[in-house]
């Protein structure tokens, strides 16, 4: 291909992100990025009676959180805006006029009981899929039927209208999907759609194919739900002359719920609790709140990578991607057919392994945050040590302060199955002298220290330390398990553990 490679992610504001217009979105990031070419954002806004306000300022938040930034958008125009289809509407008409006067669409003047008519009809006579196409529009009202004198008096006297393609009787349209090959419709089973409404909006077909070719896009990679419309798009390039510079197309499989079984849906999310949107949503109409994958935790490159692989990969055994190298890996020819099911904990996996990458500066601040919210202060050292503890245990930022409040607040109470079993008078034994023993440690408390001090007084008491290690963990931190316990005394302090013990003595009932 010699011109400049250009593709588009075309959401309707209708709502929040799904996750799979997320995926689409990705996919033409990549492909643009390593061919070379230019990614733009289109809104499909010509169903206005579908429009939910703020979902335009979601879908931009959700791309600028990911970091796959259009190159030309609404709030970023080039040469070929506008970029919303509503501020497009006045050129709509003239393509959908063209098409009737070359004989490739009609004027309908059909009433909506009439249409409901003519499906009970069809249903009556046992038709599977009442449609309107190329045989039932010669009993219908519209400009095939009627008199050329009495459609120019409808037309001039304002009767409602739409504008439809008029499919072929009999003809095979090929199309050759970059990821699913040849695929052969004969155009019997297609109907005749609306290409403008009565309302002076074109639909979604019309000015789909109209504004890829006005944005010279060159390649259209798009969901598997839309591949049934194909066909019908294929013949409108075909229809206006521009067969030459039609875009390739490349049908994504779809995302599955977790067991296979169907396309993932917001209620698969909320049933098995799992967000299926970026961002967290409100809808305005119904106040119905959904969670998304940045407030949940998920760090957007550890994302990124995640929907990567929902129907891609790279061919070797790599799982973990920066963006830039997703750019260089990824081609269109290994993406697969069969959609793909959701994996939640794979999700998961790939936050953990990316935290486990992060500077511990960086994941010391969600730390700070999170804790100040609750209003404690953890001081810049000693956030840094329990990043260092905990940066292998946890899933989410939000884990670091959940899982090491133990540290910065003293257990006022302690796991009373863990108590009940463990906390015995070897227990008591040990803890008193040890507690002993710190009070004479001077110098810096080291895990190595805290371990060594423990072991000896282990032997000097008689008591054998694996036998009552985990009432020690009982006394400092509340729990039974939890992260290195000789870290978390080196963190605490030869002071701070000493006064625990003595809590613990104090609160505690040995176990006869």
């Amino acid at each position: 291909m010699t011109r400049e490679v250009r593709v588009r992610f075309a959401p309707s504001p209708t709502g929040a992100l799904h996750i799979g217009g997320v995926r689409t979105a990705l996919y033409n990031y990549l492909f643009a990025r390593k061919m070379g070419g230019k990614f733009l954002l289109r809104i499909e806004d010509t169903d206005q009676t579908r429009f939910v306000p703020g979902a335009e300022d979601y879908i931009r938040e959700s791309l600028d959180w990911l970091g796959i930034t259009p190159d030309e958008s609404p709030w970023k125009p080039g040469s070929v805006a506008p970029y919303r289809q509503s501020e497009r509407k006045e050129m709509y008409m003239q393509y959908a006029l063209d098409l009737v006067n070359k004989g490739h669409a009609y004027y309908a003047f059909d009433t909506a009981e009439e249409l409901e008519a003519m499906r009970e009809r069809l249903t009556a006579a046992r038709v599977v899929q009442p449609q309107y196409n190329s045989i039932t529009r010669t009993q219908m009202k519209n400009s095939l039927t009627l008199s050329k004198d009495e459609v120019a008096t409808r037309l001039a006297s304002g009767d409602p209208y739409v504008i439809r393609i008029k499919i072929p009787l009999k003809e095979d349209v090929r199309l050759n999907d970059m990821i699913r090959g040849w695929v052969l419709v004969h155009s019997s089973t297609l109907d005749d759609k609306v290409l403008m409404k009565s309302d002076g909006m074109p639909t979604y077909h019309l000015a789909n194919i109209v504004d890829d070719h006005l944005m010279g896009i060159t390649h259209v990679i798009r969901g598997e739900e839309w591949l049934p419309s194909a066909p019908l798009h294929v013949l409108l390039y075909q229809f206006f002359g521009w067969e030459d510079t039609m875009p390739q197309f490349a049908h994504l499989p779809l995302l599955l719920k977790p067991d296979g079984n169907g396309k993932l849906s917001k209620r698969d999310g909320d049933k098995l609790g799992f967000p299926v949107f970026p961002l967290n949503w409100t809808d305005p109409f119904t106040q119905e709140k959904a969670s998304g994958f940045r407030e949940q935790g998920y760090l957007p490159d550890a994302f990124l990578n995640f929907l990567a692989f929902l129907g891609w990969n790279p061919g070797d055994e790599r799982e973990i991607f920066s963006l830039e190298e997703l750019v260089e890996a990824f081609s269109i020819e290994r993406i697969g057919k069969a959609g793909t099911k959701f994996d939640i904990a794979k999700a998961k996996w790939y936050n953990e392994q990316y935290i486990r990458t992060k500077p511990n500066e960086e994941l010391a601040q969600f730390l700070i945050a999170n804790a100040k919210a609750d209003g404690i202060t953890i001081p810049q050292e000693k956030a840094l040590a329990i990043i260092s503890l905990l940066k292998d245990r946890v899933t989410f930022p939000s884990d670091f302060w959940r899982e090491s409040q133990f540290i910065m607040m003293a257990p006022k109470d302690f796991d009373q199955e863990v108590a009940s079993k463990k906390w015995n008078a070897d227990a008591g034994k040990l803890l008193t002298a040890y507690a002993a023993a710190l009070d004479t440690f001077h110098g810096p408390f080291e895990a190595g220290d805290a371990k060594m001090l423990l072991e000896k007084t282990a032997e000097s008491e008689g008591i054998k330390l694996g036998k009552v290690m985990q009432a020690v963990r009982l006394a400092i931190t509340g729990m039974g398990a939890g992260p290195d316990l000789m870290q978390v005394f080196a963190i605490l302090g030869s002071a701070e553990v000493a006064k625990r013990i003595r809590y613990a003595l104090t609160t505690l009932t040995v176990v006869s």
